[in-house]
Order: structure tokens, then sequence, then C-alpha cells
């Protein structure tokens, strides 16, 4: 396991599931964990484009244990997922936190690809919380769907479902408290958004090629505070 120090922010380069519960508690958990779903078809479009193909060599499509998911860990929680994961994973969070909402991201750009499905124009979050983690924000804060383009090119930081800043800004702010882990950091969206809020950020991921641009970029945004 390595740890790399930016600040008072700590990324560990190692497996979530065993790093995770040595961190202790923090304000919220703030994930965007491997989807589970179909990669396989896409026709034409796919064969352009090399997206899906980094999705399975990395296994971003193979789903995710649940016990990540801690109340005795975390205040809040808010977690990405496919939408076939919604029918699981929100049982498992409704027994867990006093109050889970769905979210949604809306794309201004969505892939021109159904796949025997609904186009990917949108993506759910559920953001759930114990009694004194409610949401934060003001009335111009607190709506259920942030709309925002998704990353492409250089925006993508060589990751195959990195997160815009736009919408993880978004529901930094919505997170009570003061410290936000991340379990599967990847190329470390969460942490910039965390960072440049203000907030204590810990971050995990296993892949050392992100992980290394994950330190990149939040090394950048904690510089870019202090001498903001």
């Amino acid at each position: 396991m390595t740890v790399v120090r930016i600040g008072p922010h700590r990324l560990y380069l190692g497996d979530a599931y065993g790093i995770r519960p040595t961190l202790g508690r923090m304000d919220a958990d703030v994930m965007d964990p491997p989807y589970k779903f179909r990669a396989e078809g896409g026709g034409h479009y796919r064969k352009a484009r090399k997206g899906m193909e980094q999705i399975i060599e990395e296994k971003l499509h193979e789903g995710f244990d649940h016990s990540i998911i801690n109340p005795l860990l975390c205040g809040a929680v808010v977690v990405f997922c496919h939408n076939d994961q919604l029918a699981k994973l929100l049982p498992y969070i409704d027994g867990n936190f006093e109050r889970p909402v769905v979210c949604m991201w809306q794309k201004i750009n969505p892939q021109p690809v159904a796949n025997k499905h609904y186009r990917p124009d949108a993506e759910p979050y559920i953001h759930a919380w114990s009694r004194g983690h409610h949401p934060s924000g003001g009335m111009n804060e607190l709506f259920r769907i942030v709309t925002a383009r998704s990353s492409r090119g250089k925006e993508k930081f060589g990751h195959a479902t990195v997160k815009p800043d736009a919408v993880m800004d978004k529901i930094v702010r919505n997170v009570r408290g003061s410290t936000i882990c991340d379990p599967f950091m990847g190329t470390g969206s969460t942490g910039v958004a965390a960072i440049r809020a203000g907030r204590t950020f810990t971050g995990i991921e296993h892949n050392p090629r992100h992980f290394a641009t994950a330190v990149a970029r939040c090394t950048a945004a904690w510089e870019g505070q202090q001498s903001a």
C-alpha cells in the first residue's frame, strides 16, 4: 500500500475493501464504483471507439460489493450506479441510512447508442444520509438533477468513466460535513471537487496509472487553493 499526503489530504494506492475500514468515520463517502452491466454489443459505434474495451480490461463492468457502503463509517453516502443496479442497491441503502434520494446526472451529449436499452443520456446516483447529515445548500442548490456535458478527449484523463467537474462540484456542495472519502477514486474528480470546496479528502484507488493521475490533479487543486 502506498500513501501520498497532499496537505491534509490522503491518497491511498491499494484495495478499497481492505483500506476503507481502517480509515475511521468520515462525514461522507462519495463514490463511483464499478457498474454492473452488459459490456457486449454497441455495433458500429463501438468499433470506432475503444472506451468499452478499456472498461472490460479494467473490470469496470463487474459491479461492486455493497459492504463498502457502511453507515458506521460515514454519515452520508453518494453512490453512482447503473440503472440496472438500483433494484438491489436501494434496499441495501434504505436499510442502513435514515433517508435515500435518487438523483440524476442528465447528459447534454449522450453517446448515440442504445444497445437494446434506453440511451445512456442520464446516470443515477443515490444520496443517502443518517440523522444530522442531511444535504446542505440553499433552495437553488438542492435539485435532484444536475445537467452537464459528458467528459470527452483530454477531459477524461485516460479513464473510461470519469465524471465531469460540474457534476462533482455540485455533489460536493450538497454533502454536509468537512471530511469526504472516495473509495473508488479513479483519476481524482471527487478529490478535486472536495479540495476546491475546502473539505478534507481521502481517496483510494487500486489502478497505479489512475492513482498517479489523481495525485497530480489533487496536488494541482491543493496548490491552486493555497495560492488563491
